[in-house]
């Protein structure tokens, strides 16, 4: 066990400023929330549009999507709140084809948030992408390379992984459950494998399960495994203890529903299915494996500044772990039994 004292004092520290800023930043697991704007091509000449914006935005931030100049508005725009979001649903009818067509946002920058578009057109080809502050247009390609389907994914994986506190939490949770690094890879390793299994079930819609119970239960999840580490080495061990990596596979799964649930308001484009699925799991564990480096970092950084008091370190990070992730859970669990 000695040889973890310092890893555990190293991700201590870095978890009560995690998770401080956590608070500071906002009440909710996913900050700063991209909006999203989806145009779906009913028929040849006339698409409808869905831009959907979080309720809780920066002050004075406003956002606009900026259609091609030959789709014209048809029909009366229609708005209302879903969830934590804002979502408006209009008509436009186009006199020239989506393809080669530029659409942008403006106000990306002063909303600090990126915008997911999807375009999905009548033939069945869909595309996707990231409009951010740098990258705020986007030309709808004829068709979308291989390198592109999977670039674009990568990208949304990796941004939903590291903007998902509850997620980032609960593998810095199993950080401080293990024992030794050898263990810290198996455990690790098994939620990779529970949330993909369940990530490409829900995502192909072989199985549905509604996402504010899933959203709840991935907080509770947090707060068992902060109550784990709160017990301390010298308690006696519990069957999370003596097997982190079947807990975390098991919880794995509850997760992968979660990230299937990002994915779905994204979509796949028809012919590029199994790339983009593959690539969006690849960028969450990209994500996941810059994150966890960054404790291996902080650990090089603490051998040198020889840290000491890792006992009262871990306690106090547990604690605050299950403190953000309890305040989660009654949230959501509030918020499921609100009607739609």
């Amino acid at each position: 066990m000695a040889s973890m004292t310092r890893p555990v004092a190293v991700l201590s520290a870095a978890m009560v400023v995690f998770v401080a800023i956590a608070f500071a930043t906002t009440a909710t697991a996913h900050p700063l929330a991209p909006s999203l704007l989806e145009i779906v091509e009913a028929a040849p000449g006339h698409a409808d549009v869905r831009w959907k914006t979080p309720a809780n935005k920066m002050p004075g931030a406003t956002m606009r999507p900026v259609l091609p100049p030959h789709c014209v508005l048809s029909g009366t725009p229609v708005e209302e709140a879903v969830d934590t979001a804002i979502v408006r649903k209009w008509g436009v009818a186009c006199s020239a084809p989506l393809t080669g067509s530029t659409i942008s946002v403006e106000g990306i920058a002063a909303s600090q948030a990126d915008v997911i578009l999807r375009v999905a057109l009548a033939d069945g080809r869909v595309f996707s992408a990231v409009l951010t502050a740098d990258a705020p247009a986007y030309v709808v390609p004829a068709r979308e390379s291989p390198i592109q389907v999977m670039r674009g994914y990568l990208e949304l994986g990796v941004e939903h992984i590291l903007t998902g506190f509850d997620h980032l939490l609960f593998v810095l949770g199993l950080m401080l459950l293990v024992s030794s690094r050898r263990q810290l890879i198996w455990t690790v390793t098994a939620f990779t494998a529970g949330h993909s299994v369940t990530l490409s079930l829900a995502t192909l819609g072989f199985v549905n399960v509604p996402s504010a119970p899933v959203e709840a239960l991935i907080a509770f999840s947090i707060l068992v495994v902060a109550v784990e580490v709160a017990r301390g080495t010298d308690a006696p061990p519990t069957l999370m203890r003596r097997f982190p990596w079947a807990i975390a596979f098991a919880f794995g799964l509850l997760h992968g529903f979660g990230f299937a649930g990002a994915l779905s308001e994204i979509g796949l484009p028809a012919g590029e299915i199994p790339l983009a699925l593959l690539s969006f799991n690849l960028g969450i564990e990209a994500g996941q494996l810059v994150f966890c480096a960054l404790g291996l970092v902080l650990y090089a950084i603490a051998r040198r500044l020889r840290l000491v008091r890792p006992v009262r370190m871990r306690w106090a990070a547990a604690y605050l772990i299950g403190t953000l992730a309890a305040f989660w859970f009654f949230e959501r669990a509030a918020a499921s039994f609100v009607p739609a």
